[in-house]
């Protein structure tokens, strides 16, 4: 599959632990969303067409509500990168 750069540092994010919090509108579409790190720091390069993106491809996904956490399909497609911690 062909992930743009942008997408795979959001992937990269959530598979060390974050997740992406969103907030729909009353309408029950999803309106604003905000990704955040597992040291829960804001990554504000995730936008709302960014995260469309990765949701109608199966990167990413929900459940019963909870926030946005990386699915199996997003974990075999994300390219590995070293941690410089």
């Amino acid at each position: 599959m062909n992930i743009s750069k942008a997408e795979q540092r959001v992937l990269h994010l959530l598979a060390q632990g974050g997740h992406i919090r969103h907030t729909r509108s009353h309408a029950g579409k999803i309106a604003e969303i905000l990704c955040i790190t597992r040291d829960g720091l804001i990554f504000s390069d995730c936008d709302l067409p960014l995260f469309q993106r990765l949701r109608q491809r199966g990167l990413i996904e929900s459940r019963n509500g909870a926030p946005y956490r990386i699915s199996m399909r997003g974990r075999r497609s994300v390219r590995a990168q070293p941690d410089n911690r």
